[in-house]
């Protein structure tokens, strides 16, 4: 968040209010509610400089007096001070006494990432087109649990992790032509862990850190954290501008570059192979380390064969976990790279947690001695999602584009006219979140792009698309609504407050 002086930015607060107006009620008071609890939670501090009406309003896609309104709720009870020339702020009794107070420039960063932040928000009725991760677990992982058989004789203390999965994971680079000891291996708590780690280890305040543009968000929140200066580089219909990344490279020399080589997150392109090797040899001649996350890598939709990896080409930090192909509660990831870099990460991974849950690893050992299998199973459901998610969009939505998907679990969408940033905010009135590309993307582009993903069942996808339809046809500008063929307004259709009342389908769905 920005320091106490300066307006906080409108689309950080979007994404800070989260699910704001899914509830119930009008929408001055919902957004109130939402501002309250932040309030007294200390995210938004005393004095914080909240956006103007008109800009906010724009933001949310409601009228500046819903906005007017939730501010002087909030001024009538203390909590804002709103003066003429001056803005509107936090007033510095507003804290709750129980909670700490911020400093002027706090240690911690806390998330704004919406993808995050839906994630936080307690189960309701809205469906989560914006957190892409399955639903539900392969039955090969609730038998290997079955059959689980605990070592006797060990402290269970394995920072560095169990010698059985490092051996498993090391064996599938093996299998991919990448020569890998267990040594080479860190086990971590899923991929983001993996991330944390080298930030921590890697960058110092005010390091340059090469990423794509877009990106994966989660590792955007990651570098500032570290307090590193992102250095965008575009990414195009073949994955991320090499030509650009080594321009970059040769004249800022980052700490780090980020990259996401196979069905790159949240575009879902591919990096060539003859540009991977580029990347690879130009990083590695000019001393900058390259991390390559390869946690969607696995997900080819026409795959014969192993997927190749940068780490072929050279000296390549690699990030794997196995929350896409089995389940994100399954919470093992991996980085593999220089033994010495690994033993680092392991003593520091030792500050933080002292390793990960033995059984855990050793559920992931037996899933990964079988994993062809387990892969074969998730794809089927993937390409299948896939195909529906493109139909009913090209059904109801015909003037959205985007390409088809040759991997991974989400496509990358283009609107007509209008943002997604403001979109997205409509779209959760109908009951359906999705991930601006806007909040991806360090250049500041993609403002007219949403991540949508098909991980649900069919039914309840074509419902996401028919309450997106009903958004749009409510969001598109009057001069030329978008068409939508067979539309009728049903349960939770309905231009309000809320989303109405889900089918029983529907109900509890979270992810």
């Amino acid at each position: 968040m920005k320091p106490i002086g300066s307006s906080l930015d409108p689309d950080d607060l979007v994404s800070r209010l989260g699910r704001w107006s899914a509830g119930r009620g009008p929408l001055h008071l919902l957004l109130a509610a939402r501002l309250r609890r932040l309030i007294d939670e200390g995210a938004l501090p005393p004095g914080a400089l909240l956006p103007p009406d008109r800009r906010l309003a724009k933001a949310l896609a409601v009228g500046r007096t819903t906005v007017v309104a939730a501010y002087d709720t909030l001024r009538q009870e203390g909590r804002l001070v709103r003066r003429q020339g001056s803005g509107t702020r936090v007033t510095r009794a507003a804290l709750a006494p129980e909670t700490p107070r911020a400093t002027e420039t706090p240690r911690v960063t806390e998330t704004s990432n919406p993808l995050f932040l839906h994630l936080l928000e307690a189960p309701d009725e809205v469906i989560l087109l914006s957190c892409a991760a399955p639903v539900e677990p392969p039955p090969e992982l609730a038998e290997a649990y079955r059959s689980l058989v605990l070592p006797g004789g060990d402290l269970g203390y394995h920072p560095a992790g169990l010698g059985v999965l490092r051996e498993a994971v090391a064996g599938r680079y093996a299998e991919r032509g990448v020569p890998t000891g267990p040594g080479q291996i860190l086990v971590t708590t899923g991929a983001q862990q993996g991330l944390s780690l080298l930030a921590r280890l890697l960058l110092a305040p005010g390091d340059g850190v090469l990423v794509e543009a877009p990106t994966y968000p989660g590792a955007l929140d990651l570098f500032r954290e570290a307090a590193a200066v992102p250095l965008p580089v575009a990414v195009g219909p073949d994955g991320l501008d090499v030509a650009e990344a080594v321009r970059v490279m040769e004249r800022h020399r980052p700490a780090l570059a980020y990259v996401v080589a196979r069905f790159q997150n949240p575009t879902g392109t591919v990096l060539p192979p003859l540009a991977g090797r580029r990347l690879v040899e130009a990083a590695n001649a000019l001393g900058v380390p390259l991390v390559d996350d390869e946690v969607l890598g696995d997900l080819a939709f026409g795959a014969t064969r192993e997927p190749r990896t940068l780490s072929a080409y050279g000296d390549v930090i690699a990030v794997g976990s196995l929350s896409k192909v089995v389940w994100g509660g399954l919470r093992i990831g991996w980085v593999r790279g220089p033994a010495p870099l690994i033993a680092r990460l392991a003593r520091l991974k030792a500050l933080h947690d002292l390793g990960c849950d033995v059984p855990s690893q050793l559920v992931a050992a037996r899933l990964l001695a079988d994993f062809a299998s387990v892969r074969a199973t998730r794809l089927r459901a993937l390409r299948a999602g896939h195909a529906h998610l493109r139909a009913e969009l090209a059904r109801l939505l015909p003037s959205w584009s985007c390409a088809p998907a040759t991997g991974g679990q989400t496509l990358w969408v283009r609107l007509p006219v209008g943002d997604g940033v403001s979109f997205a905010q409509v779209a959760l009135r109908h009951g359906v979140a999705v991930l601006p590309g806007a909040t991806t993307d360090a250049l500041g582009g993609s403002v007219r792009n949403l991540r949508l993903h098909f991980l649900l069942p069919p039914d309840v996808l074509t419902e996401a698309v028919r309450r997106l339809a009903a958004a749009w046809a409510e969001y598109a500008p009057a001069s030329g609504p978008e068409p939508v063929p067979g539309l009728e307004p049903g349960p939770g259709l309905e231009p309000g407050p809320g989303p109405g009342p889900a089918s029983a389908s529907l109900r509890g769905i979270t992810v």
